[in-house]
């Protein structure tokens, strides 16, 4: 009973949220179910396991969250994305208008902005350029997804996305970890991304099909409560403060770009310079946890990356924020649904975890022949895949089995950086099905359907991430993390 429960508990899980249900009690009621099941007391688990669960979800990473919405919303509303846009745009012209939508949409999400931000600006210029250079209209999803929800989401070395911060508490790691392996992955992620979409766009040049009609029927993503519901879960800013606030003319390129440079530059040096000369010995105090700077050191050098980013921000753009408690309340208050979204997908994956049936599906994880980092990629793209959420899976992941793949780790000799790297990796793959919040917002806002642009996005998205994901777990086996 224990297994059919939690089994039915995913189930329902799965299908209300993608019609639309809020996962803020779609997750304690699933989670109610797998206990329910199993024959386990229902308050104590929604009060103690499921609340505690994401309770320690949230005192880990809401300070990202809440940093990294702010961030994204004070670039979009000091013009600082579009000029990014345009610079793009501009320099490589309509004869490159792919390459150009996924490059500034690359660059904008590796420096930090938010995944959601860099759609609603990229959407318009990816529409402008394709019909000038007569690119049909629904590659526009695939360019904008290979720009911003793959490699500079999972792979590439120091990007602030949440993503790449989960691990880091779990592993002892930094943002940077595997940094060369990273890289790797990254190369591979936009090569192949790449070579699809010039395949795509050569097809449909060869049968004269050019840009396409206009979408019939105009959905706002920021106002479509279903929408907005299942894009929370998926990424770390609410679709409906995007509106508020007030959007300056964009600066020139060079004052754009620098706060992206700050939170990348600033990573690099807290991370790999600043907090491995610091004393630790503070923190095995009581009141502080006790904890390791080795559990938090991760997550403080994003803090810090982004707030130095945030102030460089509003010094270099003051006049132009004319509006700038709007742009501050709104970016703060984007960082609440996503996170309590995600929190609440990571108290699920507590009381699942404690149910006795569990350690079937444990041993069974476990026992997947490739060894850890195998199974551990394994583990992600399930779990990422059933929530449809890259950050949630990946927790609910680590939360119930870090702790053992990082003893078998040191049992193999295998750097916890390399788990890192294909933990993150991992989730970030089979997270865009249909069902994905982050899928189903940049349909909208591209005014595409699935059938029209859905494939290229497996392509570039899943398959893609999948064939670097096969490449790092070979790499590392043979050679180690580098």
């Amino acid at each position: 009973m224990g297994i059919a429960g939690i089994l039915a508990a995913l189930c329902g899980l799965i299908w209300f949220a993608y019609r639309g249900w809020s996962v803020l009690l779609l997750a304690p009621a699933a989670a109610l179910i797998a206990a329910a099941f199993a024959g386990e007391p229902l308050l104590a688990h929604w009060t103690q396991t499921f609340m505690g669960g994401a309770s320690r979800f949230v005192s880990q990473f809401f300070p990202i969250f809440l940093l990294g919405a702010l961030f994204g919303k004070l670039m979009d509303d000091s013009g600082s994305v579009t000029a990014i846009a345009n610079f793009m745009a501009e320099k490589l012209g309509p004869r490159r208008a792919i390459l150009s939508v996924v490059l500034a949409g690359a660059f904008v999400t590796y420096g930090g902005v938010s995944l959601f931000v860099a759609f609603f600006v990229l959407a318009p210029m990816a529409q402008k350029l394709f019909r000038r250079a007569a690119v049909p209209r629904r590659l526009a999803p695939a360019a904008i997804a290979l720009g911003t929800s793959t490699f500079t989401m999972s792979a590439l070395p120091g990007t602030p996305a949440i993503q790449n911060a989960i691990p880091m508490p779990f592993f002892g790691t930094t943002p940077f970890a595997a940094p060369g392996l990273g890289v790797v992955a990254s190369v591979i992620m936009l090569g192949f991304g790449l070579w699809w979409l010039a395949r795509a766009e050569a097809a449909a040049r060869r049968k004269g099909e050019g840009y396409g009609n206009e979408p019939s029927v105009h959905v706002d993503a920021t106002q479509d409560q279903a929408i907005r519901e299942r894009a929370a879960a998926a990424h770390e800013f609410d679709l409906a403060e995007i509106p508020h606030g007030h959007r300056a003319d964009a600066p020139n390129a060079l004052i754009a770009a620098l706060p992206l440079i700050v939170v990348v530059g600033a990573n690099l040096v807290i991370s790999l310079l600043v907090l491995p000369r610091v004393d630790d010995s503070f923190l095995s105090e009581e009141r502080w946890g006790p904890t390791t700077l080795a559990a938090v050191g991760g997550v403080w050098s994003v803090i810090v990356a982004l707030s130095a980013a945030i102030v460089t921000l509003i010094l270099l753009n003051w006049r132009r924020l004319t509006a700038i408690r709007d742009s501050v309340d709104a970016g703060v208050t984007a960082s609440v649904l996503p996170a309590m979204s995600v929190a609440s997908l990571v108290g699920f994956g507590a009381v699942v975890a404690a149910m006795p049936a569990f350690a079937v599906v444990r041993a069974w994880v476990l026992s997947i022949e490739g060894g850890p980092l195998v199974s551990l990629a394994i583990a992600t793209n399930v779990l990422a895949s059933l929530t449809g959420s890259a950050s949630g899976g990946l927790t609910i992941a680590l939360d119930t089995l870090g702790e053992t793949y990082l003893r078998l780790a040191e049992q193999g000799g295998i750097d916890p950086a390399l788990l890192h790297r294909v933990a993150v990796i991992g989730a970030g793959t089979l997270d865009s099905l249909p069902h994905n919040g982050a899928v189903v917002t940049l349909l909208a806002v591209c005014g595409c359907t699935h059938k029209e642009s859905y494939l290229d996005i497996v392509v570039v998205a899943i398959i893609g991430a999948i064939i670097a994901l096969v490449a790092v777990i070979a790499l590392g086996s043979a050679f180690g993390s580098f």
